[in-house]
């Protein structure tokens, strides 16, 4: 009797559990509904568990120009979801003997230097990918944000030592993209080969991710690949892919659905290919996916999660029963990508979008996610997409009331005059930014980063809006300027109009002296 209950018990939380998982078709209805809801042209979704690929569909379109499906096999730049083999990389040099994470950056780069002379000097290879130098979130990133600046890595290796930190070393985690193209640079002079051929050939080939590549001007067929789009004046526009090839070992990574699931198991089974070939020691996979800069857990946080932090390339936490998360998140301007796994679960989640929404693939993952660790139905798309309706009418409602301020102050008497502000302004390490007038309006141009242009327009009597052309962008500022006793601008500085604004328009960082 004993025997047949245990048999009916075992048969019970089977079937609940396969019934608990979200099935094909509601999967399919609720990727459409996320696109309608989130306004989103074109999604991918892979989903790998025990050892198989369960899901691997596209929905959508993957550019609103040509109206082609949006398939598993559609590429997609993955952005950050880069940071795991970049480090992946490291670590194969350090089994090769070439290289330790606690390395002095000095030791393999002379050059490297960062404000402080102390954290220079103890600045590790570690450091360099977990997110804790003391410099705020997205310091420098306007060094290859957006594409079509003249910064080459030399450049960003120069400049980084002006950018001044906000915290003290390692004290906080602050996301830092131009660290972690440093360290595609160590890699470039440990192993002889730059950051795009060793990832390619020594990654990639190996592990059998055979669409993918390590840049995007590497894609040589772009027959399947994703036109980048993003909300623009209230409206979903597509929009110039943007990527520069200075940044790659920090998100250049082109991949699609079945590829990234392959990376997948390839990471769950240990760093062993399918053809039983092991690219990194237990050792050094081990390090990847441990705690290097700690997170706050929210007091309300949604996975009965106790930790939180980055690891060497991927964010680490716990979700429910303790289950260790390994992901990451990554945003071009047009596209943003999530990449999950639960590795006790033998659990992934892939979700590509062309869109830069990402309450649109949290909603995704979450319910996908929910429906494998027992979690009852919490309408992550009802959540979310009042959310996202409240963010985007708050961001509005910032703009308009900055425009409508602008439009008034045309008959404010204490305006300056074009001769007090026309000129160049200069910062350390993003070079010249030129003020003119041509007699009627303001016009402002980055010198060193062309696509950045605009108009200036008066808001008070020291501070004026800089309303970039490409309204893409959606990162209008405010510049506030510094006078002298002649009522002369002898200074100036930025900061963003909206939240909503993306981090690595770091206009805030610039410190603006006028040269001429």
């Amino acid at each position: 009797m004993f025997f047949k209950r245990l048999l009916s018990l075992v048969f019970f939380l089977v079937t609940i559990s396969v019934s608990a998982q979200i099935q094909e078709k509601q999967l399919d209805k609720l990727i459409q509904e996320t696109l309608t809801t989130f306004d989103v042209p074109g999604i991918s979704v892979g989903i790998f568990k025990d050892g198989e690929v369960v899901y691997a569909k596209g929905h959508g379109v993957r550019s609103l120009t040509n109206k082609k499906d949006m398939n598993a096999n559609t590429l997609v730049g993955v952005a950050s979801n880069s940071k795991g083999f970049t480090c992946f990389a490291l670590a194969m040099m350090i089994d090769e003997g070439k290289l330790n994470w606690d390395d002095p950056v000095r030791k393999h780069i002379p050059e490297f230097q960062l404000h402080d002379p102390w954290v220079t000097e103890n600045f590790t290879v570690r450091d360099l990918v977990t997110h804790r130098s003391g410099m705020g979130l997205g310091a420098g990133d306007l060094m290859f944000f957006p594409e079509g600046n003249d910064f080459n890595v030399n450049d960003v290796i120069n400049n980084v030592k002006y950018l001044e930190p906000e915290t003290s070393f390692r004290s906080k985690f602050a996301y830092n993209n131009n660290m972690f193209i440093i360290a595609g640079e160590v890699l470039k002079r440990v192993s002889g080969l730059s950051w795009e051929d060793f990832i390619e050939t020594k990654i990639m080939k190996p592990v059998g991710m055979a669409s993918s590549k390590a840049s995007y001007n590497r894609v040589t067929d772009k027959s399947n690949i994703i036109d980048a789009h993003t909300r623009a004046e209230g409206k979903v526009i597509q929009i110039p892919h943007d990527w520069s090839e200075t940044a790659n070992a920090a998100g250049g990574i082109v991949s699609n659905v079945p590829d990234m699931l392959t990376w997948a198991k390839f990471l769950m089974n240990d760093a062993v290919t399918e053809s039983g070939e092991r690219l990194l020691s237990e050792a050094q996979f081990h390090e990847l996916w441990q705690l290097q800069t700690p997170l706050k857990v929210s007091a309300t946080d949604t996975y009965d999660s106790n930790f939180r932090g980055y690891g060497l390339g991927w964010f680490v936490t716990d979700v429910k029963g303790g289950h260790k998360q390994v992901y990451h998140t990554g945003g071009l301007i047009g596209t943003v990508t999530q990449f999950t796994m639960i590795p006790d679960l033998d659990l992934a989640i892939v979700v590509l979008t062309n869109q830069m929404n990402g309450m649109a693939f949290n909603t995704i993952t979450n319910t996908i996610k929910d429906s494998y660790l027992g979690y009852e139905d919490r309408n992550w798309l009802e959540n979310y997409g009042k959310r996202n309706a409240d963010y985007l009418k708050y961001n509005d409602s910032l703009k308009a009331e900055v425009y409508s301020k602008v439009k008034k102050a045309k008959t404010n008497v204490t305006i300056p005059d074009p001769n007090q502000i026309v000129g160049t302004y200069t910062d350390d390490w993003f070079g010249d930014i030129i003020i003119s007038h041509d007699g009627k309006t303001y016009s402002i141009r980055c010198k060193r980063s062309p696509r950045l242009f605009g108009e200036l327009l008066p808001y008070n009597a020291t501070t004026f809006v800089v309303k970039w052309n490409d309204r893409s962008y959606d990162a209008d500022v405010f510049m506030q300027f510094t006078f002298n006793e002649k009522e002369e601008a002898v200074a100036a500085t930025m900061k963003y109009i909206a939240p909503i604004t993306d981090f690595s328009f770091d206009f805030h960082d610039l410190e603006l002296i006028k040269t001429n």
